[in-house]
């Protein structure tokens, strides 16, 4: 065959498609298996390193971190930034990265360390970790347990005696944390709503005395309650302040550390394998089942995960059915014409409209707009202060289900059209509606197509960002939209997301080095979460189309 036979065959393109879609099946694998390989180790507790490092000619310190990463650079580039190198030799230098943590006593946790000023390396098995609530990790070795200001263990038996005192810490702060978010929560929901119900009927010309005085014995009653929380909560904060240990710095300073600070206390160089792969389960738990700390770079991402989740949920809910519909005047209805031509092609373009403007036009038109006159005309008692005439979680599934609705309505007039006309023909000429063909014929069988375009809009909607930072996602949201209070489902109120999460965390946050391996983990879940919404919505579709090609045969 000669190269102009060869050609004309379609074998060059054939191979050209082929390589194409491999390359790119190639980079998406390399891709998440980076950004697995990078977020996974996150949870896993890395060893603890004891180091003698030299800082200048007769001057050296001792150091204790977990070393995270290592580069090599010209030595020139070293000595010019002032770095102290022992004996420089060679073109390049070799430094590492050491988490020192203590951020509270050190000032910053992460330093740079150049190979050749280490003189001495070991891993001793006492070193502790301690994961706080604020102030990142600390490294340093226990010296001994007090409880109200009593010494109680100190030397070998002070890490039993310090595992028991953790346990009962964190028994109290979980009440204390029941108490503040779910009790004393229901307490103020309750005090506001008399608040909305005293000035509904001030607006109203409605309060009574007899009205008012059954508001204030209602609300008598809550403040009773309330103080009676508020005591509970005083006994707890005294018994959780009480208990502290005593540890040592790596520059030999003993410090003093609560125990109401603590979220788990380990030594890495002391746990055998089963024993880390507990505890990294129970970190990877913490990860997707717990609140974020420490300005998002510790801790879990649970109400992010609940935010993307219940968004992307309630955008399929609004941009199907318009979708459907829309798509169903244009292809069984409307007369196709010029003007009919013309709303494709706008359709059309409205895919390509960079999403930040969708966010703009939802923050004028839903927030401001419509939200604000919800606000006036159902919600007068509340103002000034907004209810919808705020971004939140209705405004951002409806600025999305805007921006996915061409996506919904291509795809179900793509399936419309593959419809055979006989169908429709056949089922008027048994005596069936236009309607009732269209409803109990031809819809099911483009069900599949519907699906198509809903799996599609949810894998652009999960990982869009931009327009929620105008119309609901925050930073840290307190509470969720559901709820035991009623309506059960708060759509005026913010949420956490998962993409703006990961941008928080990546580049808004103060500590970039402890956040990095956040960001990997948080892009790894959000990529799942994608995943398992699309195979849901695809498992889905594959049985609807299995089940009208049963019918059809």
């Amino acid at each position: 065959m000669t190269m102009h036979n060869w050609r004309k065959s379609g074998t060059p393109w054939i191979w050209l498609s082929a390589g194409a879609v491999s390359i790119s099946l190639i980079m998406v694998i390399g891709l998440l298996l980076l950004i697995a390989s990078r977020g996974l180790v996150h949870f896993w507790p890395a060893n603890v390193t004891q180091l003698a490092y030299q800082t200048g000619p007769d001057q050296t310190v001792q150091l204790i971190g977990e070393l995270k990463d290592r580069e090599t650079l010209p030595m020139a580039r070293l000595l010019e930034s002032g770095t102290y190198v022992h004996q420089p030799e060679g073109e390049l230098g070799h430094r590492q990265l050491l988490k020192t943590g203590n951020r509270d006593h050190l000032g910053l946790d992460f330093r740079w360390i150049v190979d050749g000023n280490i003189l001495q390396q070991s891993r001793p098995p006492e070193l502790m970790v301690i994961e706080r609530r604020e102030w990142g990790n600390f490294y340093g070795y226990l010296r001994s347990v007090s409880e109200g200001g009593v010494l109680v263990a100190e030397g070998d038996a002070s890490w039993s005696a310090l595992q028991k005192a953790l346990g009962r810490s964190l028994e109290l702060f979980d009440e204390i944390r029941k108490i503040e978010k779910k009790d004393i929560g229901q307490v103020n929901y309750a005090l506001e709503q008399l608040r909305l119900k005293q000035r509904k009927l001030e607006l109203n010309d409605q309060l009574t005395p007899d009205a008012l005085a059954k508001i204030d014995d209602s609300r008598a009653e809550q403040e009773a309650a309330y103080q009676l929380l508020m005591g509970r909560l005083a006994v707890l904060y005294r018994e959780i302040g009480r208990d502290s240990v005593t540890a040592e710095l790596m520059d030999g300073t003993q410090v003093e550390v609560p125990l109401s600070t603590m979220v788990r206390v380990y030594q890495p160089n002391a746990m055998n394998l089963p024993r880390k792969i507990g505890h990294y389960l129970s970190k990877a738990w913490e990860f997707v089942s717990d609140e974020p700390r420490e300005a998002n770079t510790e801790g879990g991402v649970f109400p992010a995960i609940f935010g993307t989740v219940l968004m992307v949920l309630i955008m399929s809910l609004m941009a199907t059915p318009l979708g459907v519909v829309a798509a169903i005047y244009l292809h069984e209805y409307a007369t196709q014409g010029w003007l009919t031509r013309t709303i494709r092609i706008a359709v059309n373009n409205l895919a390509g409209v960079p999403s930040i403007v969708y966010g703009v036009f939802g923050l004028g038109f839903f927030v401001y707009f419509l939200g604000g006159n919800l606000d006036a005309l159902f919600y007068p008692e509340r103002l000034p202060a907004p209810t919808f005439g705020t971004p939140g979680m209705m405004w951002a599934s409806l600025t999305l289900a805007l921006m996915t609705l061409p996506v919904v309505i291509v795809s179900t007039e793509e399936g419309l059209s593959r419809i055979p006309s006989s169908i429709r023909e056949g089922s008027l000429a048994l005596g069936a509606t236009k309607a009732e063909t269209l409803w109990r014929t031809v819809l099911p069988m483009a069900s599949p197509a519907v699906m198509t375009g809903m799996i599609l809009a949810i894998a652009r909607a999960a990982g869009e960002v931009a327009p929620l930072m105008l119309v609901g996602v925050v930073k840290l949201a307190p509470s969720l939209a559901i709820d035991g209070n009623a309506p059960f489902l708060h759509l005026e109120r913010k949420f956490m997301h998962l993409g703006f999460h990961i941008y928080d965390v990546g580049f808004q946050s103060p500590n970039v080095e402890a956040a990095r391996p956040l960001v990997y983990a948080t892009a790894l879940l959000l990529v799942l979460v994608i995943l398992v919404l699309n195979i849901t919505a695809i498992t889905i579709r594959n049985r609807l189309r299995e089940k009208h090609r049963l019918l059809e045969t």
